[in-house]
């Protein structure tokens, strides 16, 4: 969240100057499946997702956006590569941000029809680069040498302030840079460079960061260095698996920064033998239970303290430890006890105990 950035809104959602940082997702199903893009963005949304992302590979694609844009409860942008008609449908169906390679739309010309339409729209663009897109010159000049993280930010952010000229020589400039590396220390060194050479919003993230765990770790990481640092005005956890969990991730760097409101806690014990319910299964169940809830609660203009819930797997820990959040559920054979604000309050099923637990979180807020 940099002070230093230039500021604009994304359908609504302000970015840059030192508005809080946003979080952002894509979707990676069939985009020409309106009905299954519309229930992925709304799961998404339920769990802190601000901004939302997808492929438009086609006219079909560009189709759906238009029909789906006016349901959508937060604003969507258009990936758009290869084809410069793709990004003036994405426009002239609503599309609240497009992402462009200017690199890969063809010749100047064209990039030019984008940006004047997205002009008269007011529709921000973000300028995404990567090592995969650079051009042939700087290609051949990161291939002469070591690919050190030093050069690998040269060459990212020449490649990145190469396209944002294009975009300023049309006096275009509500402009968003991303110029990920797949590693922690490239694209740390990069993102420090864009800071120094430009005052565009950075979205910022490691790219192909991989699956859960290691992609989780090295997202974090870098995240958390760089806007720790100032760096960074929304931003994207790539990881190869469900993008709810890209949201997730997200959300909770923000929240270990002081980025982001603290939102509901989760106190859950980390199991031993004494267990005798599924622990794992049932915490799981709760957090995403209260993180929609926490969304509604947001949207609904309400502000304060969330409540606490805490799952603890047997008599020995549970009863003491969870006496501090406002609703315990605490294991033993095949069932739950419930407390409430450290008094009992029932006993339940394992099948449901959560149900239970959500009626008491209900009453509390």
């Amino acid at each position: 969240m940099s002070a230093r950035t230039r500021v604009f809104e994304i359908g609504g959602v302000p970015i840059g100057g030192g508005a809080p940082i946003s979080v952002q997702t894509m979707a990676n199903i069939d985009p020409h499946d309106g009905a299954a893009l519309l229930a992925q963005i709304n799961r998404c949304a339920d769990v802190g997702c601000d901004i939302f992302r997808l492929t438009i590979p086609d006219m079909e694609a560009a189709q759906v956006l238009k029909n789906i844009r006016p349901q959508s409860p937060i604003p969507l942008v258009a990936d758009i590569h290869f084809d410069y008609r793709l990004a003036l449908a994405a426009i002239e169906a609503g599309v609240d941000k497009l992402r462009l390679n200017p690199g890969n739309i063809g010749s100047r010309d064209k990039v030019q029809a984008v940006v004047r339409r997205a002009k008269e729209k007011k529709v921000p663009i973000r300028i995404g680069v990567n090592l995969g897109s650079l051009e042939k010159d700087l290609a051949l000049i990161l291939a002469s040498g070591p690919r050190s993280p030093a050069r690998i930010a040269d060459s990212l952010t020449a490649s990145a302030l190469r396209h944002l000229k294009i975009l300023e020589d049309e006096r275009f400039y509500d402009v968003v840079i991303s110029a990920k590396a797949s590693n922690v220390e490239s694209t740390i060194a990069t993102y420090r460079k864009l800071a120094e050479k430009t005052d565009c919003p950075l979205h910022v993230g490691v790219t192909e960061a991989g699956t859960f765990l290691p992609g989780t770790i090295r997202s974090s990481v870098a995240l958390g260095i760089l806007l720790e640092e100032g760096i960074g005005d929304t931003i994207r956890v790539s990881l190869t698996d469900q993008p709810e969990k890209e949201v997730r991730v997200g959300v909770e760097i923000l929240r270990s920064l002081g980025l982001k409101p603290q939102g509901p806690t989760v106190t859950s014990c980390p199991t031993c033998g004494r267990t005798k319910v599924d622990i794992v299964k049932i915490a799981g169940i709760v957090e995403s239970e209260l993180e929609k809830r926490y969304s509604e609660f947001l949207r609904s203009g309400k502000k304060g303290a969330f409540p606490h819930v805490a799952v603890m797997g047997c008599a020995v820990n549970g009863p003491g430890e969870a006496k501090g959040a406002d609703v315990a559920l605490c294991g033993g054979a095949g069932e739950f006890i419930i407390y409430v604000k450290g008094e009992y309050a029932c006993k339940a099923s394992e099948k449901d105990a959560v149900g239970k637990a959500m009626e008491y979180v209900d009453s509390l807020r």
